[in-house]
């Protein structure tokens, strides 16, 4: 993993050199959006809404509205000078109990890796917030932008968790929450033993591997649009496999086909290159 960010964790007088990695990463399968009619791809455009001329993404800065407006622009540079006091630093605030960190607040997460001059301090800080059941509550700059974190303890690694503002989460508002609507208790009994009967582990590749194999059951009965004008393999020479139709695809890309038809079949190689495809594809 590459590490997107140094600095340190720090509370009280403590302060322990750290290095921030994404702890997540999108491996799903990815979809077109495709001309529902002939299967082409859709395209977008950064179109000005002034002139009507498309944008290159170089010349395109974040702007900021006034009630007016008008618009204030903003460089790279306006940004990279702003005076954020955590810029290099996860300054903890406070312990609260785990519980009241909810879910709902959680933005995205990311592993932290001491140096090796802070490893001692490391592991004393994280087995202590371990052994209390706490999380600790942090500010911290990534990007140019301050947020609130958490920090737990994930098998063994101290992860931050970004979180969203108080005030960036909506409050529900419901009609059926001023109701006064009567639940049995019998009702209760009975839903909750169909929670305990459908009670099963976590299985978050469950749904991943049904899609696949919808995309598969297509690819098989040969249920595929080839856009007008795309040069690909022909229909009849397509291999069955998922894996092998993506390598078909990157091999058709480059302009060899003779090394596609060389690896089809060959199963074992296919496996060993299913991950990597599909990372590419994301």
């Amino acid at each position: 993993m590459r590490s997107i960010w140094a600095g340190a964790i720090s509370f009280g007088l403590v302060v322990i050199p750290v290095k921030l990695y994404a702890a997540t990463e999108q491996r799903d399968i990815t979809f077109r959006q495709v001309h529902r009619k002939d299967g082409a791809r859709i395209q977008f455009r950064r179109v000005c809404t002034l002139d009507g001329e498309e944008v290159p993404y170089s010349d395109i800065a974040k702007g900021y509205e006034l009630p007016t407006g008008d618009m204030v622009v903003l460089t790279d540079e306006d940004l990279a000078d702003l005076p954020l006091v955590t810029a290099h630093r996860i300054e903890v605030l406070h312990f609260a109990p785990a519980a009241q960190v909810e879910p709902i607040y959680s933005n995205k997460s990311y592993y932290t890796e001491p140096d090796a001059a802070g490893a001692r301090a490391y592991v004393l800080f994280r087995d202590a917030l371990e052994a209390s059941g706490k999380v600790a509550v942090a500010k911290v700059a990534l990007r140019q932008r301050e947020a609130l974190a958490a920090l737990r303890v994930r098998e063994g690694v101290i992860t931050l968790e970004t979180l969203l503002w108080p005030d960036e989460v909506r409050k529900p508002d419901f009609a059926f929450l001023d109701e006064d609507i009567e639940v049995r208790s019998q009702e209760l009994k009975m839903a909750a033993s169909l929670i305990d009967t459908m009670t099963e582990d976590f299985e978050p590749d469950q749904y991943r591997e049904a899609l696949e194999a919808v995309v598969q059951a297509k690819i098989e009965g040969n249920d595929i649009v080839r856009p007008s004008g795309l040069d690909l393999p022909d229909a009849k020479k397509q291999p069955a496999d998922l894996t092998e139709i993506l390598r078909a695809s990157v091999a058709a890309a480059k302009g060899d086909r003779g090394k596609s038809d060389e690896d089809d079949g060959s199963g074992d190689k296919a496996d060993s290159k299913a991950k990597p495809r599909r990372k590419a594809s994301a």
